[in-house]
């Protein structure tokens, strides 16, 4: 399989770009989902005061989103609730914000950060038979679990979820790991508390009970970023990496971000996109201004979930 599958379908995990080059041959690779967006301008509230005049007078967000929540988390260890859109409790697909779990599963074992994967066939086969978003990764080349995580969070490589889920799960087959690392999925879920999340997906394609709601999601987020790797990953627009090639050469990958917040919103951290033709558009978000960081999630959302993030976090920072 030597080039890049475009599904017609939308991408279910709404990956813009990746780029891989080897020895500066670059194959340029476009996948599809959430459309790309031209650079603004200038950063979304720029005239913070007119911003905060508007929104103080309001009791609510000026936004559309049910499937919504704001939470403060003042230094990052606390956590108090902001904002619930109508349906922030309600279960719903959320797409590839799945990933933030997935993320936080690997980190419980950062002394694994870099030993290497071998890619296999199979992860490539995973996202062309599925329409997932890819990072296009090589087959027989090796990446740590480190790459993988920028991989799988910067463009939102499907390939480089199946990667991590398949090594660190337990079991004799490819099978039977996922379905270990997705119970261990399950169980951190529970442990955090999100009551109305369930995974049955390593990376946000659902067979049939891949769902969260708003709420846990904000504060799943919330707890993924008091992770230093896991901040460090998801606030980059873009990523370079190189590893070596199955025909011992050096593999130059290029992977770009997602999340149109993290050059259009002052102070935006991240964190993770997520997108379906079932599921719409889903956005966990976050962003600092004077030492306030706000986290909030949109679930099943339309395109216009980074413009309705905005304007929540603008609320947030106005009271």
């Amino acid at each position: 399989m030597g080039s890049h599958a475009r599904p017609n379908r939308l991408h279910r995990t709404g990956a813009r770009f990746a780029t891989v080059a080897l020895f500066g041959a670059v194959l340029p690779i476009t996948a599809g989902g959430i459309a790309q967006a031209a650079t603004p301008a200038a950063t979304h509230s720029a005239n913070q005061d007119e911003g905060a005049s508007a929104a103080t007078t309001q009791d609510v967000p000026d936004s559309a989103a049910e499937h919504a929540y704001l939470l403060d988390a003042r230094d990052g260890s606390q956590e108090r609730e902001m904002w619930a859109g109508a349906k922030a409790d309600e279960s719903v697909s959320m797409a590839s914000t799945t990933k933030i779990m997935t993320a936080v599963v690997v980190l419980k074992h950062p002394e694994w950060l870099d030993r290497q994967i071998t890619v296999k066939q199979e992860y490539r086969d995973y996202v062309q038979e599925n329409g997932a978003s890819t990072a296009d990764l090589q087959t027989g080349d090796k990446l740590t679990a480190r790459q993988l995580l920028h991989a799988m969070l910067i463009p939102s490589g499907g390939d480089a979820a199946m990667a991590l889920a398949d090594n660190y799960g337990v079991g004799n087959t490819t099978e039977a790991r996922i379905a270990d690392f997705v119970s261990q999925m399950n169980a951190e879920a529970a442990q955090l508390g999100m009551t109305g999340t369930h995974f049955d997906s390593f990376d946000g394609i659902s067979h049939g009970d891949n769902r969260s709601t708003a709420r846990d999601l904000a504060k799943l987020g919330q707890r993924a970023l008091l992770q230093p790797v896991f901040a460090d990953v998801v606030k980059l627009k873009k990523y370079e990496a190189e590893a070596p090639a199955a025909n011992g050469r050096t593999r130059y990958y290029t992977w770009e971000t997602t999340n149109d917040l993290l050059s259009s919103y002052d102070g935006a951290l991240g964190v993770k996109t997520g997108s379906g033709e079932e599921a719409g558009y889903s956005l966990v978000f976050a962003a600092k201004r004077d030492n306030r960081t706000l986290v909030g999630a949109i679930v099943g959302a339309d395109k216009e979930v980074f413009g309705d993030a905005a304007k929540v976090l603008d609320w947030g920072f106005a009271h």
